[in-house]
């Protein structure tokens, strides 16, 4: 059986490094600025359709200016959810296959799972480029499964988010929503399951896949 994991608000808690580079991007080009509450919900889909819903007239500039900032200071204003290294641990020792399944480029995504010590549990971690490619989440699905050979019906998405939803029904995977994270009760009502804390989300996938 196997579980994809999104990172952001699933895995960790990546709120500074994110607003805070946003807010640079915006600041940078004279658009208005949010306070960093108002900026939460850019975490999670792709960053250049959130910058062009922020008013950029340029989301690709926009773009490189927050990556020039994200991939020097912000990529590391991070943390992990307590909790989330012993839910892996648990999940391994039950002989499930892990994989990454981001919106962040996964030549960030892997700097960030290395560097707190996530990177071991996981089989391979898939992301999108840094050209937009796979940016969609249905497609990052779609290609995590061609490659891999799985089957969507053995497998599970778990996630914060409604495109973590939305896209595993797209390709016949059941979904699990997580309460820690950015999406609110409506995103999470798209989800097959709803896990309220790291510690469950063993259960809870286990409940999902095997029974």
């Amino acid at each position: 059986m196997n579980v994809f994991l999104d990172l952001d608000g699933t895995l960790t808690d990546p709120r500074c490094g994110i607003t805070r580079s946003v807010a640079h991007a915006l600041n940078e080009l004279g658009l208005p600025v949010p306070p960093p509450d108002g900026l939460t919900w850019v975490i999670g889909p792709a960053l250049l359709d959130s910058f062009a819903k922020l008013g950029a007239p340029d989301p690709e500039r926009a773009l490189a200016i927050y990556r020039a900032r994200y991939t020097d200071v912000g990529l590391f204003e991070n943390h992990v959810y307590a909790g989330i290294p012993e839910a892996l641990q648990a999940l391994a020792k039950r002989g499930f296959t892990m994989y990454l399944a981001t919106a962040k480029p996964h030549q960030y995504a892997r700097r960030i799972t290395a560097h707190f010590g996530l990177s071991g549990f996981f089989r391979h971690e898939y992301g999108p480029e840094l050209d937009g490619t796979r940016n969609d989440k249905a497609d990052l699905l779609a290609y995590a499964l061609a490659e891999t050979g799985i089957r969507a019906a053995q497998s599970v998405m778990v996630g914060d988010r409604v495109h973590d939803f939305v896209a595993a029904r797209h390709v016949g995977m059941r979904s699990i929503g997580v309460s820690w994270g950015y999406g609110g009760a409506q995103e999470l009502s798209q989800a097959d399951a709803i896990c309220a804390s790291p510690a469950d989300l063993p259960d809870v996938i286990s409940q999902i896949l095997v029974n």
